[in-house]
């Protein structure tokens, strides 16, 4: 028996809900014949939801050029007293739905949630019909992409498209008032957890919100609150055990991932009108001059870059199961921390990194061309990530651009440097808990750390570089990563930190039994044979593999200048065969090797763990 799924916002738990992953008629609409479901007669094609029509395992496996395409399926449901909420975790690029013929809601971004209150729009007789336009221009620069091909053949560093539905759709019945979003902000330094709830539905007298804490059987706090124009702001909080020993068991660390388990009740006059469970954490991240802090304490962050793709479903998990291995892989190989490169990862994944013990970089992926559309489009896809993802305690760094793409001429024009500054401030305003990088890998402005891509093979390079004595001043002046300066002018380094966000990407191509070897070019990602996959450096064999690993891991953990390094990448993902893992993700070298050159002592610096 196939088990039920997940719940797929795992800060926000329901009981009664109703998936509706699984075959919904499909048909792609290149030439844009269909304004609304009624002009449909014809449903030619079969999908596998959430799985993207592009990927072998939604039943289509169609990679070609698709602007436009058409979902339909039917639902057993009947309207109730309460309201019915439709939800759809992510679908790339714009989307229209429609309920029984009616339109329901519109959408733009392909990386965050949305959802429609269909209540009024229910037959009475019990069947609903849900119906989804998805738009998604394959060669659209100006729509933030990520890794996202825009031509026909994936080549360099990016790979197949994602157009539609690719994570899950769900129902959920709730009250006719209910709670529609909560936020849980952890205050390390008072021993509290800040709780903010926002009310929707029916307005109504007589409301409060009660919410409980527990760490495993062990009460926290059992507290009630009135609720005030449909919102409830509070403090909540803790006894302060004293001293570090038992104030540690409730701070959450990769090593030791505390959860503090929540259920919070919407009562009207005494009565639960609405319930879920939740969770938070204790935990504090913050900067202190060249230092990255957690909880108050230096910490080394040693991080793999990990684009979150898999062979048959792309941009999709296969399941959970698939994100809670990754989760569990990237600890197993020595790391504390993934960057998530150019993709907003289901939050299913963010909930096993939170339960598991993993800190997560969440990256904005990029548009390609800077215009005011671009930039709106990345505003507004980047604020709803932030608020997605806010309360996941994983989560200890905001990057929204990543090496100058879609702003290519910071150098020389002003409002390109604007952007990435705004960019930087807008974060730290809608989260003021958390570092921001403007820009990751070079040309910084605005950023709580400095972030350095160099794949340079040659450690003896990068020990004069950036070991022994090296000065944060010299390097600034002198360092040049494909060709680009490390800061702008007008902006010095004024003391962050200092980390290698990316470096290694040496490939290696496992081989199937009896299957003859790929030609592996040592190549920069431009230009290079798109049939032939590639690396930055490239190994003959798992020993070299290994052996060149071990060498740049010492390398790199015993250079005092950085506080953090980011290895690329976790596994192989098409053309590039640079992963610690192949993409199905069995180990190229044996995990316990990989741990221990991760692990790599770093005593000079006391305390950092």
């Amino acid at each position: 028996m196939t088990p039920p799924p997940a719940y797929p916002r795992p800060q926000l738990v329901r009981e009664s809900w109703i998936p509706l992953d699984g075959p919904w008629r499909f048909r792609f609409d290149d030439e844009r014949s269909f304004l609304t479901p009624a002009d449909i007669t014809d449903w030619p094609n079969e999908i596998e939801v959430p799985y993207p029509p592009e990927s072998d395992a939604s039943g289509i496996g169609d990679r070609g050029f698709h602007s436009v395409c058409w979902y339909q399926r039917d639902v057993e449901l009947a309207p109730d007293h309460g309201r019915v909420l439709l939800r759809f975790g992510a679908v790339d690029y714009a989307a229209r739905v429609w309920v029984n013929g009616h339109l329901a809601c519109t959408h733009e971004g392909g990386h965050t949630p949305f959802f429609a209150d269909i209540t009024h729009l229910l037959d009475p007789a019990g069947l609903q019909r849900i119906t989804l336009r998805a738009e998604d221009d394959p060669h659209s620069l100006t729509q933030p992409r990520g890794k996202q091909d825009w031509q026909a053949v994936p080549h360099a560093i990016w790979y197949p498209r994602t157009t539609g539905i690719w994570q899950m759709v769900w129902l959920e019945r709730v009250g006719r008032t209910y709670m529609d979003k909560i936020r849980w902000t952890p205050k390390v330094e008072g021993y509290a957890i800040y709780f903010e709830a926002r009310i929707a539905g029916d307005v109504a007298d007589g409301l409060a919100i009660e919410v409980e804490l527990r760490h495993e059987s062990r009460l926290l706090a059992s507290d009630r609150y009135q609720v005030v124009d449909g919102e409830v702001d509070r403090s909540i909080v803790l006894s302060d055990p004293g001293i570090d020993d038992f104030r540690n068991e409730l701070l959450w660390t990769p090593e030791r991932p505390t959860l503090l388990d929540a259920v919070v009740r919407l009562t009207q006059s005494g009565k639960v009108i609405d319930s879920f469970t939740s969770y938070t954490a204790l935990r504090s991240v913050h900067i202190v001059r060249d230092r990255f802090m957690l909880n108050g304490r230096p910490y080394l962050l040693r991080m793999v870059l990990d684009q979150g793709y898999w062979p048959d479903t792309l941009l999709a998990a296969p399941n959970d199961d698939a994100l809670r291995r990754d989760v569990e892989l990237a600890k197993a190989m020595g790391f504390n921390g993934v960057r998530k490169h150019q993709k907003i990862e289901d939050p299913r994944y963010l909930y096993w990194a939170d339960t598991l013990g993993l800190m997560v970089w969440e990256e904005m992926p990029s548009a390609y061309r800077f215009t005011r559309t671009a930039i709106k489009r990345t505003v507004r896809e980047w604020t709803e990530a932030i608020d997605r993802d806010y309360s996941h305690p994983c989560v200890i760094v905001w990057v929204p651009f990543n090496e100058s793409w879609g702003v290519p001429d910071l150098t020389s024009i002003g409002v390109q440097r604007h952007a990435v500054q705004a960019l930087y401030h807008l974060t730290k305003t809608l989260d003021a808990t958390r570092p921001v990088i403007g820009n990751d890998g070079w040309e910084a402005s605005a950023t709580d750390i400095v972030g350095i891509h160099d794949y340079d093979a040659n450690v003896e390079h990068l020990r004069e570089r950036y070991g022994g004595e090296t000065a944060p001043e010299g390097l600034f002046a002198q360092r040049r990563p494909a060709g680009r300066v490390l800061t702008l002018d007008d902006h010095p380094h004024q003391g962050q930190p200092v980390m290698l966000t990316e470096f290694g990407g040496i490939a290696f191509k496992s081989q199937q039994p009896g299957a003859a070897p790929d030609a592996l070019p040592v190549s920069m990602p431009v230009g290079h044979d798109t049939k032939k996959v590639w690396g930055y450096s490239v190994a003959d064999s798992a020993q070299e593999l290994a052996a060149l690993y071990e060498t740049l891991l010492q390398t790199v953990v015993h250079a005092q200048l950085f506080s953090g390094f980011c290895y690329t990448q976790f596994s192989d993902t098409f053309q590039e065969a640079n992963g610690l893992l192949n993409a199905d993700r069995s180990p190229k070298v044996p995990l316990e090797r990989i741990h221990a050159a991760t692990r790599a002592s770093r005593s000079h610096i006391p305390g950092v763990v």
